[in-house]
């Protein structure tokens, strides 16, 4: 329930504090007194876009804030799921724009985005304007009416799950047949392309095994000419490191009896002697090992030759990536091959969750259908109740293809008369039985989904005298069910039996033209009712005339 709303520099109000009360309430005023822009003020909090062109001239910021009672409503799953703050007895929503253009959103002081914002507005509040009669052309309107009455959400639950899955398995059968038949129309050259690859038989790694052994062929009289130089000077007979090594080693033994001091010298060059020995060796063995074989040389080039031509050719710089090409075309040949029994398999799996989505959307139309019915007396009664005692309303339920809402198509037809055909409620209803067509129905509704604050706007287009009161009587019986019913109305039999009762005016001052919003007390909408009863010159007949109908 919407306790207290605050606006700060909205439009043409300055500021407007005002406490809001349970039950059903009137808001009343001169056209262009402001009503439109207190909704606009809630609309923003409800999620709606904002634009810098509503702050108050001259002002640099717009704060509009409202703080809710969530007790009775079920709502803190929400809170939790997006991590804020639950305050059941006072949450706070607010909205700051600024000239600059940019905008926030706060619920209990958190910043949120603006999607988070909307779907909390959607379970806060309720805005019936006359824009909204226009969802009687619309058929999924007319749909969610029946599903709301029907109480059929955990069925259609679990038909939007299979209707998902199906529509995901579809779509999967249709891209494997694309991809199928595009790799069937390629078939020779995948062929040809995975023969080539395949007949190339490429080892990972083998390419820079290659590349190294071509290298050392290439240069073998550098490499032979190197290590016949480093192996001369290490092994030289006369001239060898390793020689001359052994016999510095030997002559320093001969001495160490009366120069102690070489024996360490004599076992570093030991040392010295076996390392350098070890290594003379390995550049004896390497310079055996290498040998240039011309031959050899051009099957190593001619197998480079042939790994770099596939590499250009398929658009890769490695042997790994040519393996992966390979491991590709091998699946697509596959999917060509046993392609149709994939797709045997994938559309059993289809019709199967085809015949699943039949079966749960035969389930929701005969609960809509019970649902229908029940709609159609209901609608009846109240109908009639309002002014309309020949009125026939009836909801044809027909079959369709299945979609996401099932497979019925819903359509509300109507006939204010026995003498015409029922037809499509939006095309034969006038203006005024449209009013009482929604008011019915959102009454309805109401009943079935615990909604804290429904406001009316102007819902009374049309209507007038008994009509208009007892239009008033449902508002004022939705809003004993632990609901805030708000009418901006500009009827007195409507304005009369408001339990609260707003007055919205706009005012000239220094500063420019304000909009303000005050509680009435018992006299003052006395004043207001008679002056809507009698105009500007409030005669006392209208003053006894308001005054029976506040029952006062």
């Amino acid at each position: 329930m919407l306790k207290q709303l605050y606006i700060k520099n909205f439009t043409l109000i300055d500021t407007l504090d005002i406490q809001l009360h349970p039950g059903f309430s009137v808001i009343t005023g001169e056209t262009g007194a402001g009503k439109s822009i207190i909704l606009g003020a809630i609309g923003l909090l409800l999620g709606q876009r904002a634009d810098s062109k509503s702050i108050k001239q001259g002002a640099d910021k717009c704060v509009i804030e409202a703080h809710f009672d969530l007790s009775h409503y079920g709502m803190e799953p929400f809170f939790a799921e997006n991590d804020m703050e639950f305050d059941p007895d006072n949450t706070i929503i607010r909205r700051e724009l600024t000239a600059a253009g940019k905008s926030r959103a706060f619920v209990n002081d958190t910043p949120v985005p603006l999607t988070v914002l909307k779907e909390l507005g959607e379970r806060l509040v309720d805005v019936h304007s006359q824009h909204q009669n226009l969802l009687l052309q619309k058929q999924d309107f007319q749909l969610s009416v029946v599903d709301i009455l029907a109480n059929d959400t955990a069925q259609l639950d679990t038909y939007h799950q299979l209707y998902g899955e199906l529509q995901a398995r579809q779509k999967a059968l249709q891209e494997l047949k694309e991809t199928i038949e595009s790799n069937r129309q390629r078939e020779d050259f995948l062929q040809f392309q995975f023969d080539e690859l395949s007949a190339a038989r490429l080892v990972d790694g083998e390419q820079e095994e290659l590349e190294q052994k071509s290298a050392t062929m290439t240069h073998a009289e550098d490499i032979k000419s190197a290590l016949f130089t480093a192996d001369n000077a290490l092994s030289g007979e006369a001239t060898g490191i390793v020689t001359m090594l052994r016999t510095a080693a030997s002559t320093l033994r001969n001495v160490e009896r009366v120069f102690p001091a070489a024996a360490e010298l004599t076992a570093r060059l030991d040392s010295a002697h076996i390392e350098l020995k070890d290594i003379a060796q390995e550049v004896a063995a390497s310079l055996s090992d290498i040998d240039f074989d011309p031959a050899e040389l051009d099957a190593i080039n001619a197998r480079l030759d042939k790994i770099y031509d596939l590499q250009r050719k398929y658009h890769t710089d490695s042997i790994a990536g040519l393996l992966d090409i390979q491991a590709d075309l091998e699946q697509k040949l596959a999917e060509i091959e046993n392609g149709s029994d994939t797709l045997q398999e994938l559309q059993q799996a289809c019709d199967k969750l085809m015949a699943a989505c039949g079966q749960q959307a035969a389930v929701l139309t005969g609960l809509r259908t019970k649902a229908a019915r029940q709609i159609e007396k209901d609608m009846k009664q109240r109908l009639e109740a309002l002014g309309m005692p020949n009125v026939r309303f009836a909801i044809d339920i027909s079959p369709t293809e299945l979609t996401r809402s099932g497979q019925d198509k819903v359509q509300f037809l109507f006939s204010a008369n026995s003498s015409t055909s029922l037809q499509p409620v939006a095309q034969v209803a006038s203006g005024g039985e449209i009013a009482r067509v929604m008011l019915s129905l959102k009454a309805m509704i109401s009943s079935a989904v615990k909604l804290p604050t429904i406001i009316f706007d102007e819902i009374d287009t049309g209507v007038s005298g008994k009509i208009a009161e007892k239009m008033a009587e449902i508002m004022q019986e939705m809003g004993r069910l632990e609901r805030q019913v708000i009418s901006i109305t500009h009827l007195p039999q409507i304005a009369a039996l408001g339990a609260t009762h707003y007055k919205v005016q706009k005012t000239e001052t220094a500063d420019g033209t304000t909009s303000t919003m005050t509680e009435l007390s018992q006299e003052e909408r006395v004043s207001e009712i008679a002056q809507m009863l009698s105009g500007s010159n409030v005669s006392e007949a209208a003053i006894a005339n308001a005054r029976q109908l506040l029952k006062i």
